[in-house]
C-alpha cells in the first residue's frame, strides 16, 4: 500500500506563490505518473498537472501553463507543485495522486492512490 501526504497549502494574495509537496511512503514506490488535482465545493475534481515518474515528462492544464511547475525527486519519493502568479480561480483543495498504469494522465479515475488534500486559498 502507498500513502501520499501533501503539505504546503495556505492562503496567499493574488499574484503570489506557493509550493506544494507530496511525499510518498509505503511499499516500493515506482508509479507510472504522479498527478495534481484540485477541487472546489460543488465541482468535479479537475486535473492540474502531472509528471511521468521515469522520464520526468510534465503535463499541465492550459490555465496553469507558464505559472505552475511540477518536479519530482525519485530518490526521496516526492513530487512538488510550484505555483506562481496565483489567481483567485486557483483556490481549492489540492490533491496529489499516483497511478501505476499507462494512459491519459488527466483522468482522475485512473489514479490508484490519493493524498488527503491541502487547502489553497488565493485572495483578491
Amino acid at each position: 500500500q502507498v500513502q501520499l501526504m501533501e503539505s504546503g497549502g495556505g492562503t496567499v494574495q493574488a499574484g503570489g506563490s506557493l509550493k506544494l509537496s507530496c511525499a510518498a511512503s509505503g511499499r516500493t514506490f515506482s508509479p507510472y505518473a504522479m498527478g495534481w488535482f484540485r477541487q472546489t465545493p460543488g465541482k468535479e475534481r479537475e486535473f492540474v498537472g502531472a509528471i511521468s515518474w521515469s522520464a520526468g515528462k510534465t503535463y499541465y492544464r492550459d490555465s496553469v501553463k507558464g505559472r505552475f511547475t511540477i518536479s519530482r525527486d525519485s530518490f526521496k519519493n516526492t513530487v512538488d507543485l510550484q505555483m506562481s502568479s496565483l489567481k483567485p480561480v486557483d483556490t481549492g483543495v489540492y490533491y496529489c495522486a499516483a497511478r501505476n498504469t499507462l494512459g491519459m494522465v488527466e483522468l482522475a479515475s485512473r489514479y490508484d492512490y490519493w493524498g488527503q488534500g491541502t487547502q489553497v486559498t488565493v485572495s483578491s
